[in-house]
């Protein structure tokens, strides 16, 4: 069976497209915060552990989590009624299902959390280049897989091996929130893991960027090697809480208005546009209605679940804390956003990309 992706796809916009503004922005955002905490560092300053995790929850609650709702009501707008209850159910019985993953085994939970955030930075980030700069380089399915597997690896695989204590400290905090100590048992094989997953990385990350430039190179092989590049360098140089907790904002939902940007005059499916009104005045209330009600949902799931968790806090100081909860929680409900808002919708989801 041949590995060949059936058609090759094409960017909307030319590579280096000088007028996709959040392309260049996110590129930029990377490079401050990275050459930033680099400098701290060599003067010798570093931030206290509830700094980074008020920086993690500003970053993360405050500017990311709007974005995951505009996603999806981007999605259904012009989606028939029926697709779109069907939609928000299985939404809901997998935000169930996780929860009662990390209830009944919370080792296993924290390990599906690291791959949803690994899927979702992978994947999303690969159909931001098929939208905008190309991908022309990867040739073959496996070469895909690879680059969401080195693009969302990433914000995961380099932070385990460049802040380790850090890292096992919330993974702790993370599990202690369903059962304190349940990751006692698997302390001793951290640092064994540490270099597995580091190595296995940086194999992955040069096997990529090699294949890429094997297989066709150009300037879409350039952006994605740079790209690649930067986003090693920026999860090495800057504390993990702090990289994860501004990565979502200022690279991936930054992206995915690129994305948008780029797709914006094909967008639409032929299905009864949810904004479909005369009156400006009326586009504008259900558009704000819209998206309240799916800031209460969302609120209203984070409520049960510092509610009903045994330690919401996962043994932890307040806001060091909250960023153990929030990202017990946001992986929650990052997983349905992968499998159902771009697995499930084969019709267009979340990453939409003709």
């Amino acid at each position: 069976m041949s590995t060949a992706v059936p058609t090759r796809v094409r960017p909307v916009l030319g590579a280096f497209e000088s007028t996709n503004r959040p392309l260049t922005i996110s590129r930029v955002a990377l490079v401050a915060v990275a050459l930033a905490f680099g400098a701290l560092r060599l003067a010798g300053v570093s931030l206290s552990l509830p700094t980074q995790a008020g920086i993690y929850l500003f970053g993360m609650v405050a500017l990311n989590l709007p974005h995951g709702g505009y996603e999806h009501f981007a999605n259904l707008r012009r989606r028939r009624l029926a697709f779109r209850w069907r939609y928000l159910g299985l939404y809901l019985a997998l935000v169930a299902a996780f929860v009662a993953l990390f209830v009944v085994a919370p080792v296993t939970g924290l390990a599906l959390a690291i791959g949803v955030a690994v899927v979702k930075g992978g994947h999303g980030g690969l159909r931001v280049l098929d939208a905008t700069t190309g991908t022309d380089h990867l040739d073959t399915r496996f070469q895909r897989a690879l680059a969401v597997a080195v693009r969302g690896g990433a914000v995961m695989a380099v932070p385990i091996f460049f802040w380790p204590g850090v890292f096992e400290a919330f993974s702790h905090y993370m599990v202690a929130i369903f059962d304190p100590g349940a990751l006692a048992g698997y302390a001793a094989y951290f640092g064994t893991t540490r270099w597995l997953v580091g190595g296995g990385w940086a194999l992955a990350a040069v096997t990529h960027v090699g294949l890429g430039y094997v297989r066709g190179g150009g300037q879409s092989w350039l952006a994605d090697a740079g790209e690649t590049a930067l986003l090693g360098a920026y999860f090495a140089v800057v504390p993990v809480v702090v990289a994860v907790g501004l990565y979502f904002p200022l690279w991936y939902s930054t992206r995915q208005v690129g994305r948008d940007i780029a797709l914006d005059s094909r967008r639409g499916t032929g299905g009864p546009d949810l904004l479909e009104f005369e009156e400006p005045q009326r586009i504008a209330l259900v558009t704000w209605g819209l998206l309240l009600a799916g800031a209460v949902l969302t609120f209203a799931i984070a409520g049960l679940l510092y509610r009903f968790a045994p330690n919401p806090l996962g043994t932890a100081s307040p806001l060091v804390g909250g960023v153990a909860f929030w990202s017990v929680f946001v992986s929650i409900i990052a997983l349905p956003h992968v499998v159902v808002g771009a697995w499930f919708d084969r019709e267009q989801g979340i990453w939409f990309v003709p």
